[in-house]
């Protein structure tokens, strides 16, 4: 009972937040990225769709987020039916390393996943959004604190936007829902790639 008030009280807070966002437009061109991901790897969005057909871009919250941990856990076990599509698949998250870790050890996530240090990443792709100080508050009275987990004090959260990137760099699916409950399935990243 207390999960479902504290997910019914977070999706309404986070909902009005993210109203002003609108992602990127189908079609549109990808804005290029770079970042090291979780094995102290470089990975770029450029050099991906040198090597593969497209890429499957997604952004999560946090390894707080069961909802994100989820449909992580998902990308991961039908990892190979996304790369037998020749996708390589890219998470994003504006948490620091060691949460990164976490979310790594509850998903066994396989694929790159990168910190969005600095939200410059979040932002090309307008996922972004400033957390308000009283949602910040309710957060950490549930125990989430965004400023130990992104080791900032920004208060920046992501959209869970998903995107494919096609191998000239436009974008040709979009998942973009404020509701953080409702993520592509991969079945229908499958029939887009």
């Amino acid at each position: 009972m207390k999960r479902i008030i504290l997910s019914i009280a977070l999706i309404t807070a986070l909902c009005l937040q993210v109203k002003a966002q609108k992602g990127l437009t189908l079609g549109s061109k990808a804005p290029l990225f770079s970042g090291l991901d979780q094995n102290g790897k470089t990975v770029s969005l450029k050099n991906a769709l040198k090597t593969h057909r497209s890429v499957v871009l997604f952004f999560y919250r946090g390894q707080w987020c069961p909802f994100c941990n989820k449909h992580i856990k998902e990308l991961q076990d039908s990892l190979q039916l996304l790369t037998s599509k020749d996708a390589y698949v890219i998470g994003v998250t504006p948490e620091n390393k060691e949460n990164i870790a976490k979310t790594i050890k509850k998903t066994n996530a396989g694929f790159s996943i990168l910190q969005d240090k600095d939200d410059t990443i979040m932002t090309a792709y307008g996922v972004n959004f400033m957390m308000d100080e009283a949602t910040f508050t309710k957060y950490k009275g549930y125990g989430i604190n965004l400023e130990t987990n992104n080791g900032n004090s920004r208060h920046t959260l992501p959209v869970p936007a998903t995107y494919i990137i096609d191998k000239s760099g436009k974008i040709k699916y979009i998942h973009f829902d404020p509701d953080y409950k409702k993520r592509a399935s991969v079945q229908l990243l499958l029939s887009q790639l």
